[in-house]
């Protein structure tokens, strides 16, 4: 068996690429030995994403992904700024959307630290993600140390709240293990209670087929009508469940710039995005995250949103097609 590697040197490289916590979790026990994952998927609350229900096995066994995992590195990344001052002609945006896509910006350092693993470890391998591939990285953070799950679903940490992106490394390497955090949410119920279409089901699970972020962001097909009218001004995810926790109600500003708000990105122009066309939209928002939602769906989000708008008589009513 391979010499235990220590994990300081790790977590201090980490630190030294911008990223903001980092904790290790041994890989060689079952991450879903409840089948959390699997009674999630069965229940149907993924939706349309059928990717997850395809990866299933793959997401609760890593070594499935990487045959030999002993380790698994979770990074976290903050990326919470303020929200600039919004007029009711705009759509809000969820916060992790203002700036430059996560993935661009996290996945090179991601990559940096995974090397200077394996140069520490000959031989060992590893595998590198955030959030695109088949890694339950919430499950793993919780398990090593980075936070714990909220009721929202979310993983939590009392100095970053639940605003920070999670980046997992999984490797060959044995690296010395931290140990779990305990839950710290108590009996506070904001996030459940908050929900506008309460997609939250229960404590730390979210139906995605209620749930707002869900269906402006994934959603191809139309909204049902009973949800869009609970949208209120949401054009592109929603921030209600974590804006209301009370981890998140002290929090430093991100250092890193390219996560802060790009000029008219955090709330949107109802009027400027219903004129877009394709050509006007990805000049406005290349290299975003709002790109995933493509410019149909963004103009079916402003037309709900519009809709909302017009029922309270701070709007006029969008004009049909």
């Amino acid at each position: 068996m391979p010499a235990l590697l220590e994990s300081k040197s790790i977590k201090d490289f980490a630190a030294s690429l911008g990223f903001d916590a980092c904790g290790i979790a041994r890989a060689d026990d079952a991450i879903d030995p409840d089948n959390r994952l699997g009674a999630w998927l069965d229940a149907g609350y993924h939706a349309t994403m059928a990717w997850m229900a395809r990866t299933r096995e793959v997401r609760q066994d890593v070594a499935k992904k990487l045959p030999g995992a002993q380790s698994v590195i979770i990074v976290a990344r903050n990326y919470y700024s303020t929200r600039p001052a919004k007029s009711e002609h705009e759509g809000r945006v969820s916060r992790y959307a203002w700036g430059r896509d996560y993935h661009r910006v996290l996945l090179k350092p991601l990559r940096k630290l995974a090397r200077s693993v394996d140069e520490l470890v000959p031989g060992s391998e590893s595998y590198c993600c955030i959030d695109s591939g088949p890694v339950m990285e919430k499950a793993w953070a919780e398990r090593a140390g980075v936070g714990w799950v909220g009721k929202n679903s979310l993983v939590l940490r009392r100095d970053l709240g639940s605003y920070f992106f999670l980046g997992a490394i999984i490797t060959t390497a044995r690296i010395e293990a931290d140990s779990p955090i305990p839950d710290q949410c108590g009996g506070c119920t904001l996030c459940i209670d908050a929900c506008p279409t309460q997609a939250i089901v229960q404590p730390k699970v979210v139906d995605a087929q209620l749930c707002i972020s869900y269906h402006t962001i994934e959603n191809r097909g139309e909204v049902p009508e009973e949800l869009a009218g609970k949208f209120g001004d949401w054009v592109f995810g929603c921030d209600v469940c974590q804006d209301v926790c009370p981890w998140n109600r002290k929090l430093r500003e991100t250092s890193e710039t390219d996560f802060l708000a790009r000029d008219g990105h955090a709330n949107l122009s109802l009027e400027e995005v219903s004129r877009m066309d394709e050509a006007e939209f990805f000049s406005w928002f290349a290299g975003t995250p709002i790109m995933r939602g493509k410019l149909v769906g963004l103009k079916r989000n402003v037309q709900i949103v519009r809709e909302n708008a017009s029922q309270s008589g701070v709007y006029p009513p969008p004009q049909s097609k």
